[in-house]
């Protein structure tokens, strides 16, 4: 055999070889392929990966296991089906986070996030836990290893959120011809209800009997009628309502939509500067009336900061789907998800 015919031999079994390799790792699964994956600790395989990001098992069990929490479920309580769409509904979270992740990093020179920024966005953070030993927990948790990490995550997400509202601002906002078509369509769900200013002085008939509490309140009327002017002190003595007791009772401008219906009923048929005893589920009320205001139909200047906020605030949800939708078709071929290993993180 000539040494020419040795040389193309070997090339060919060489690269017979490496398409077996590439079918057994790969495609085939085959046994060098199970010989691997035994060595792998089964938490640490690899669920899904977006560009360079990785989720492994863990890290998609922990995140389901987030989900039902916020949910109020547990994972004994699904049927396998449910527990299925909840795993994905949380493996779809995270390659939609993956990509906005790769693509506000890349934005990084044209997004500026200030000190400030982070600082109140780090004290919010830290609000959510009742320790500082559960706040350690939860960022051991998720692979944050110093609060120094824990900063830069929380830089990460506010260039996220700022690079999200470059590119979905355009198209959330609303016109000002959206916004009167809504108007004339609403305008009396816009308008200004009838208002009373109120104040009160309170005594619980869970805390005393009632008969005592209505006793106590009628002598204070009675001293209110000869020194109209002592309902504040008689408030800050008296008044079992710890939001008002310092403030003379005040309840300040009310609708009926703010009161209990019972309070609400006898308030606003109140006269003015009448103190009278109103009795409640409750207790017993000392209420006077100092103020009272007309229901008042609202212009479309007056209401349109509020309508532009509100249908703005409708919009975004809904393009924020289209856009990470529309994200991920465009990068598809660098999102890969690994279905044979997805089961074990249920």
């Amino acid at each position: 055999m000539t040494p020419r015919v040795k040389s193309i031999l070997g090339v060919a079994l060489v690269g017979v070889l490496l398409v077996y390799l590439a079918g057994d790792l790969w495609w085939c699964h085959g046994p060098l392929r199970d010989q691997l994956d035994r060595r792998i600790p089964r938490d640490s395989r690899l669920v899904a990966r977006v560009f360079h990001h990785k989720m492994t098992q863990s890290q998609l069990h922990r995140a389901v296991m987030d989900r039902l929490w916020l949910e109020g479920k547990s994972k004994e309580s699904l049927t396998p089906e449910a527990l299925e769409s909840v795993t994905h509904a949380a493996l779809d979270a995270w390659i939609d986070q993956a990509l906005l992740d790769v693509k506000a990093e890349a934005e990084v020179p044209k997004i500026q996030v200030s000190d400030a920024a982070i600082d109140t966005r780090l004290q919010r953070f830290r609000a959510r836990f009742e320790s500082m030993e559960a706040l350690k927990s939860a960022m051991k948790s998720q692979g944050v290893s110093s609060e120094a990490h824990l900063r830069d995550r929380l830089a990460a997400q506010l260039r996220q959120e700022a690079y999200v509202s470059r590119k979905i601002d355009p198209r959330v906002q609303v016109t000002e011809e959206e916004a009167r078509q809504w108007f004339e369509k609403n305008a009396s769900e816009l308008a200004c209800p009838e208002r009373v200013e109120v104040r009160h002085l309170f005594l619980s008939t869970l805390d005393h009997p009632s008969d005592e509490a209505k006793a106590t309140l009628e002598g204070a009327l009675e001293e209110l009628t000869a020194h109209p002017n002592d309902f504040a002190l008689l408030a800050k003595k008296l008044s079992e309502d710890a939001a008002t007791e310092d403030q003379g009772g005040s309840l300040g401008w009310m609708t009926r939509r703010r009161l209990p219906a019972d309070f609400s009923a006898a308030v606003f048929s109140l006269p003015l500067h009448k103190p009278t005893l109103v009795r409640t589920r409750l207790g017993w009320h000392l209420v006077e009336v100092t103020g009272r205001k007309p229901a008042e139909s609202r212009t479309f200047a007056q209401a349109k900061p509020e309508i532009l906020a509100a249908l703005e605030a409708v919009k975004r949800p809904q393009v924020i789907r289209e856009f990470q939708a529309s994200l991920r078709q465009l990068e598809q071929s660098n999102i890969e998800v690994y279905h044979d290993v997805m089961s074990g993180a249920r």
